[in-house]
């Protein structure tokens, strides 16, 4: 019986490979150097921290995207532990949940950042808290330097990594990603990335999301491709190091590319070395913007560090559409409460969906068995798999030809009077008024019933809201639902973002109305919009008490 490949495999089959695998900043590594380094690490945890009985180590990393990173997941590679990625983005008290939570044995930071492990109830002893800008580390590594691979093989059945979710519509939930898993995913993502031995991939998202590592870092290993490595996305320095780099292959995440056209475009984008953008959640018109700025091709695909499903654009593909399952997994959109499948998708003559009804879950029936599952969570278990079906959490609708369409996270339900719809398709109008970044939409509670809607509008630079062309604007769309008009709209200058780069509407449905940030009300149900002050806040607050919903009345 043939063994199935691991992702250890994966990085010893680099061994002896003087190609060019790394570089940061001014510094490079061939693969081979990329192996002894991952060899040292390994060889230094094993004498660090004994084995604990029962389970594989597990190492935390809390870095930024530097080396270290890398050398670190291929130490646990190597020696069968298990990588734990450790979100920067989150506080103090956070991390040392998750921390907690992941049973992690030894955690690899650096300066910047130990200052969030500073006063917290993480667990891990001084001497496991392993600083690589210290003099320690420095010795450490130094001591086991020329160290060789270790000599037992992880079983494909081992976990590799553990991939805290980005926690936008809850606490982040540990996914499990085994060696068998990785190291057979691999195969088919190169050709999904077209990574080929002479490509150059710009690693910018965060190492600890699990885009990163399959999209880009993996599959890189798994041809032998060179890798430019930045510390954090900055979207000034991304057509720079494009150029400096020739750069053919870059993934992304949410917010990631209309970031980088609010930048003042580089005579040399148009003929820019970049083939191809591969990643998801990016808008219609930032993907054509972008391939036309840089000559390159975007592919947006719909999938989850979870795995279980994919879902690909195809060159039929409708505009605004996610296109199809990938192989023969079956996907469905399923009516949340009674698990029935939801009727196909029509639209009118402007494109809008007619019936709410076709809006459900995305699941894929029978496939739950292919899900490694989460860590010590079986209240998140029970919530994705149900008898044998994988129950995403996403909200989608499909059209009469099959196509899949996204439609928000499940906690991006409206109901507004007494009618339900879902975020995506309002966002995906909001986001076509000149100006707009992004218009995340979110419910935030009526005074009498049911939910309103609010937006939030980062808009790009040097661009002003004028809330009469606002509701001009809106009044013209003839996909604008009568229900989906926000009644408040906020003006920000930055949202904020998960550690993936994702939209975190969570502090911002919070907030509400209550915010610094300029904030405009709709008039009645006119395309009228006037800021709103103090005095109208309190008129709200009196409406809330009034009708008995105090205690939804949102705090700030």
């Amino acid at each position: 019986m043939t063994r199935t490949a691991t992702f250890a495999d994966v990085l010893r089959a680099r061994a002896g490979d003087s190609r060019t695998a790394l570089v940061f900043e001014d510094r490079s590594w061939t693969w081979d150097e990329v192996v002894q380094e991952s060899a040292v690490r390994a060889a230094a945890l094993a004498d660090l921290v004994p084995h604990p009985e029962g389970r594989q180590v597990h190492v935390g990393v809390l870095l930024e995207n530097v080396p270290d990173f890398v050398f670190w997941i291929g130490a646990g590679a190597l020696a069968g532990a298990v990588v734990v990625g450790i979100n920067a983005s989150r506080s103090g008290v956070e991390i040392a949940r998750d921390v907690r939570h992941a049973d992690v044995d030894v955690i690899v930071t650096e300066t910047r950042l130990a200052h969030l492990l500073e006063g917290t109830d993480h667990g891990i002893a001084a001497d496991r808290v392993l600083d690589i800008d210290s003099p320690r580390y420095a010795e450490l590594v130094t001591a086991y330097r020329g160290a060789s691979m270790p000599s037992v093989l992880p079983d494909p059945d081992d976990i590799a990594l553990l991939l805290f979710s980005s926690g936008s519509t809850g606490a982040p939930k540990a996914v499990i990603v085994g060696q068998g898993r990785l190291g057979t995913l691999v195969e088919a993502l190169v050709e999904r990335t077209r990574m080929r031995p002479d490509s150059v991939a710009y690693l910018c998202m965060p190492l600890f999301h699990g885009n990163a590592v399959m999209l880009n870092l993996a599959t890189a290993m798994r041809v032998g491709a060179t890798v430019v490595l930045r510390r954090k996305f900055s979207a000034s320095a991304f057509g720079p190091d494009v150029h400096r780099h020739g750069v053919t292959f870059v993934n992304y995440v949410g917010r990631a590319l209309s970031y980088v056209l609010s930048r003042p475009e580089d005579p040399r984008d148009r003929d820019s070395t970049l083939e191809l953008a591969f990643g998801t959640e990016a808008s219609e018109a930032d993907i054509a913007r972008f391939s036309e700025r840089f000559g390159c091709e975007v592919v947006e695909g719909y999938g989850m560090s979870e795995g279980v499903l994919r879902i690909n654009r195809t060159p039929e593909t409708p505009s605004g559409a996610l296109g199809l399952p990938a192989g023969t997994v079956d996907v469905r959109i399923l009516d949340e409460a009674t698990g029935q499948e939801c009727p196909r998708a029509t639209f009118d003559a402007s494109g809008r969906l007619v019936d709410p009804a076709a809006v459900g879950q995305i699941v894929a029936v029978g496939a739950a068995r292919t899900f490694e599952g989460y860590y010590k969570n079986p209240e998140a278990m029970a919530d994705r798999v149900r008898g044998d079906d994988f129950w995403t959490g996403d909200l989608g609708y499909r059209d009469a030809d099959g196509f899949f369409y996204f439609a928000g996270r499940s906690s991006d339900w409206l109901r507004v009077d007494s009618e339900n719809f879902a975020a995506a398709p309002v966002e995906r109008v909001l986001q076509r008024f000149p100006g707009v970044l992004a218009a995340p939409v979110y419910a935030v509670p009526d005074p009498r019933t049911g939910d309103q809607v609010m937006c939030t509008l980062e808009l790009e630079p040097g661009a002003t809201f004028d809330p009469a062309a606002f509701g001009a604007f809106l009044a013209a769309q003839p996909d604008m639902g009568a229900k989906w008009w926000p009644s408040f709209v906020r003006i920000t200058e930055r949202l904020p973002l998960t550690g993936s780069n994702k939209v975190d509407k969570a502090p911002l449905r919070a907030a509400a109305w209550h915010t610094d940030d300029p904030v405009f009300a709709r008039v009645g149900r006119t395309a009228d919009y006037e800021p709103l002050d103090d005095s109208a806040r309190e008129a709200i607050a009196a409406d809330f008490g009034s009708h008995g919903r105090a205690a939804l009345l949102p705090v700030g």
